[in-house]
Parts: C-alpha cells; sequence; structure tokens
C-alpha cells in the first residue's frame, strides 16, 4: 500500500494544470504578443500598425461640390494606412477642420467660397507648420502657382491629372516631399517673381471676398482684421489695378483665376 508522501508526490506530478488564459472575446484583436496566446484575426489594422511601428497619414478633404468629396473620400480610404478624418465645403471652414483634426495633408480646392485657397493654404500653414497643403485645382496658372508656393503649398495637382496622379502626390506630401504634375513646372524658382501679379496674397483674398459682395465688415471677420484695415487694402487694390468700381474689379477675379464665374 502506497504510503501518504508517496500519495502526495503523485498527486502533485498529475496535478491538472490550468488552461492557457485567453483574451477577452470582444477585444479580438490581440496578436501572439504573450506564450499561450493564440493567435486571432486583427479587426483593425490601427491595432495592428502599433505593433509595426506604422503610423496612419490622416488626410482632410476641402472641396466645395459633395460629389466631388464623395468621390476622393472613395478613393483615399481605399488605400491602407490612410484615413480621411475631415471633410470642408469652404476656406474657413477647411481652416476650423484642419485646427481641429490636425491632418497630415490637406488636398484643398483652390476656387473656394468665403477663403480661396491661397489664403486658407496661408492660415493653415501659419498654425500648422507640419501639415502639408496639396492643391487640387483646374486652374493652371504661373501666377496662381508661385502665390500659392509662397502661401507655404507644397503640391499642385490639377483635376485633369488626379486619376494618374493623386495616390503618387499624397504619398510624396505625407514624406513632407514637394509634388507637382507633369504638367506644372516646379523649378522652385518662386522668388523670381511675384513682379506678374501686383497684388499680395492677402490682396488677393481681399478682391476674392468683395467681388463676392461681401462688406468691409464681412470680410474683415472672415480675415481676422479690422474693418479700417479692409479700407486700406480695398483703395491699395483699386490703385494697384487702376480700376474705378466693383463690377471691373469682378471681371478681373474672373480673368485671373480668383473667382470662378
Amino acid at each position: 500500500m502506497p504510503s501518504a508522501q508517496h500519495r502526495r508526490a503523485k498527486s502533485r506530478f498529475f496535478r491538472v494544470r490550468p488552461a492557457p488564459r485567453r483574451p477577452p472575446k470582444h477585444i479580438g484583436i490581440y496578436r501572439s504578443i504573450e506564450p499561450g496566446f493564440p493567435r486571432m484575426p486583427a479587426r483593425e489594422y490601427l491595432f495592428d500598425n502599433a505593433f509595426e511601428g506604422k503610423q496612419m497619414t490622416r488626410i482632410l478633404i476641402a472641396d466645395d461640390h459633395e460629389v466631388v468629396r464623395s468621390g476622393l473620400r472613395s478613393i483615399l480610404e481605399a488605400q491602407p494606412r490612410w484615413a480621411v478624418v475631415g471633410e470642408a465645403c469652404d476656406g474657413k471652414e477647411a481652416v476650423s477642420k484642419a485646427l481641429e483634426t490636425l491632418p497630415d495633408v490637406v488636398l484643398l480646392d483652390y476656387s473656394m467660397p468665403i477663403i480661396n485657397g491661397t489664403e486658407a493654404t496661408r492660415q493653415i500653414r501659419a498654425r500648422l507648420p507640419r501639415t502639408e497643403i496639396l492643391i487640387f485645382t483646374m486652374h493652371q496658372n504661373d501666377t496662381l502657382i508661385q502665390g500659392l508656393q509662397l502661401a507655404g503649398a507644397s503640391g499642385f495637382l490639377l483635376k485633369s491629372d488626379a486619376k494618374r496622379h493623386l495616390i503618387r502626390a499624397i504619398e510624396s506630401l505625407a514624406m513632407h516631399k514637394p509634388y507637382f504634375t507633369d504638367s506644372v513646372c516646379s523649378s522652385g524658382e518662386v522668388a523670381k517673381s511675384t513682379s506678374q501679379s501686383p497684388l499680395t496674397n492677402r490682396e488677393r483674398s481681399v478682391v476674392q471676398l468683395i467681388a463676392e459682395g461681401c462688406t468691409n465688415k464681412q470680410i474683415a471677420n472672415v480675415l481676422s482684421i479690422s474693418p479700417k484695415t479692409v479700407e486700406t487694402h480695398r483703395a491699395a487694390i483699386m490703385r494697384k489695378l487702376a480700376l474705378s468700381s466693383s463690377a471691373s474689379l469682378v471681371r478681373y477675379a474672373v480673368r485671373n483665376g480668383i473667382l470662378t464665374a
């Protein structure tokens, strides 16, 4: 008959060991990070990227046409590790959404209501210097491109080139590299001259708002300046362009791509 000591040793040897711990079912995104954990499919690549040291590219879309925003969102969200963090339908909203969502790249239409692409670019870059701006437009104008570069835009994409260049352009800007489509010359010689346009970026923004029918008080509110400063800009614009009426100013804005007809 086995002794009590023998029985205790035998019970220790054949003791039932506890089953390996498993992660809670509702989580379901763990990988094999600890011995005994079964491999489980990841449901969210955000968690998976955290393990592999990859970061999401956050993108803000700003265009005044809903159908364009919807199409761009579908294309961008199909890319791995890209997330559309917001949409804006005018320049002022683009600035506020950028400050709210802190995107890596802003895909910005130039011809936006309230604040055009140049002024929106200037405001975003002043407050978020690490955010890159990709201008998305149908206008190809050397003076316009130079003004946008001076405002801080790092890329310029014609809407006609979007099918071939959109993904590559955003990839480039996400790495803080400039990108200009083949049909746009990006020699970097911005300083060579804004002499083609007698107006500053701020004056161009004032021209757009005047052409849209805004009063001095409304312009001051949009641009965060005083009504007196608006009056000073208006007088300087009329003098530089040798214009005498608001109607002639609207025609100038349309001819030079500041306002779409």
